[in-house]
């Protein structure tokens, strides 16, 4: 992916300056044997110099090393970072993606990252609450897709799921200006500079912070596989569904506790489970009779039938059942179902 070795070139521009410089140049940027990157404060403690002085030594150290005779003659290796930058990210990369594309060397990555970091041509915005590291050469390009990113999140509801293919029209039309220079996959680098927005194991794509998103146990792993399925299951086909999707263990009696807590969850039959969130009300048979006739008054038997049928997969009989309780439901003369009053 590159032309030049690394190490070789971090070794020749540190050789401009004094010993210490150097020293704490290695230790900062796990340029040494050691290939560990040191605090400032660890290296304070091994000179006995504060934090501070630590910074100003590094901050000199790289402006000398700029200054040197010798750095135009690495104009080329950094022409050809700027590409590479260009060429993978449209010009805006996150940092670990970057370094991940162009070595799999931990310590090739830390000699390119000093490289970088001394380099003229590319600027570095440090890592805050929405983005990842990243390097860039053009600051407009730079701003337009992080303003893109963030369009993006808040147009996502907060438990919502999208697919990777409608986030990444979303991502063109916030972008029309740029896409067309672009493929896809710097459009998918892009995305994966915001911390905000994440993809589950199932590769649907929403808020880094939902339980959707961000799976943690039983619970949300049932979610996934229950909206995935498209239609109540039973708490054994989840567990199954579980195991075979994610090579997840789920037991059965925990998989059907865990449904049973999580308010996302409704009960619609025996051991079947649906999700909440597509219009299925909580409650026992009683409870669904109750709100049916509460919300559209006296309904005739079919009637009545067809819409718990909508909220529950039960027997036709178990509903008639259901409403002979005569503390709750009576029969009026025409023979529809109304409520007690």
């Amino acid at each position: 992916m590159i032309t030049f070795t690394p190490k070789k070139i971090t070794e020749q521009l540190l050789s401009v300056v004094q010993d210490r410089v150097r020293d704490v140049l290695e230790k900062r940027y796990g340029l040494n044997k050691q290939a560990q990157t040191q605090t400032l404060e660890s290296i304070g403690r091994t000179y006995s110099i504060t934090r501070e002085r630590v910074r100003q030594i590094e901050n000199y150290g790289i402006q000398s090393i700029q200054k040197s005779s010798i750095y135009p003659e690495y104009e080329p290796v950094f022409k050809e970072l700027q590409k590479a930058i260009e060429r993978l990210g449209g010009g805006v990369i996150a940092e670990e993606i970057l370094l991940n594309e162009l070595t799999d060397d931990p310590e090739t990555k830390d000699h390119i990252f000093f490289l970088l970091v001394v380099g003229d041509p590319f600027y570095r915005s440090k890592e805050n609450q929405s983005y990842a590291h990243r390097w860039y050469t053009e600051k407009t390009i730079a701003d337009m897709v992080e303003k893109a990113l963030r369009n993006i999140y808040s147009s996502i509801d907060q438990d919502e799921l999208i697919t990777e293919e409608q986030l990444i029209d979303r991502f063109r039309n916030e972008l029309i200006d740029l896409t067309d220079k672009h493929d896809e996959k710097i459009l998918k680098r892009w995305l994966l500079m915001s911390k905000d927005i994440a993809s589950n194991p199932l590769g649907e794509w929403g808020h880094a912070s939902s339980p959707n998103v961000r799976v943690k146990g039983i619970r949300d792993y049932a979610y996934l596989v229950v909206k995935r399925h498209g239609s109540p299951m039973h708490f054994r086909e989840v567990a199954e569904e579980i195991q075979r999707l994610f090579n997840r263990k789920a037991h059965t009696a925990t998989t059907h506790n865990e449904l049973i807590k999580d308010e996302r969850f409704v009960l619609v039959g025996r051991g079947l489970y649906a999700l909440t969130e597509w219009g299925y009300s909580a409650g026992v048979v009683k409870d669904v009779l109750r709100d049916i006739l509460e919300q559209h008054g006296p309904l005739g038997r079919e009637e009545v039938i067809a819409k718990v049928r909508k909220e529950r997969y039960v027997k036709d009989n178990t509903i008639m059942v259901n409403l002979q309780d005569p503390a709750i439901f009576r029969r009026l003369n025409d023979g529809t179902y109304t409520l007690v009053d």
